[in-house]
């Protein structure tokens, strides 16, 4: 699985936001074969190019176009709420989809 993470300026947030997905997925036993963090405005344009797409809620509708395109992206109220994310995770079929 790809994963793309994206914060405002795709800095410090997207990077912590980062880590933390990443070791959900690894508590999850799924595998990320990529996982790349940057700032919204690149992720927008990136962003079907990637399995699964984490940025925070409020900038979830920037990707309204990958959306419509079939890529899936998850909305964090909290990026270091490592609950919300495995919630998210499991809730969008991710465990049943990739686990190893």
């Amino acid at each position: 699985m790809t994963v793309l993470v994206a914060c405002a300026n795709g800095a410090g947030s997207s990077l912590l936001m980062k880590m933390n997905v990443l070791k959900v997925f690894k508590k999850l036993d799924i595998p990320v074969q990529n996982i790349h963090h940057c700032s919204l405005s690149e992720g927008k344009s990136s962003a079907t190019k990637y399995d699964v797409v984490f940025c925070p809620l409020n900038f979830l509708s920037m990707f309204k176009d990958a959306i419509d395109r079939g890529t899936l992206v998850i909305g964090l109220r909290n990026v270091m709420g490592e609950k919300e994310a495995t919630e998210k995770i499991i809730a969008a079929g991710l465990v049943e989809k990739y686990k190893k």
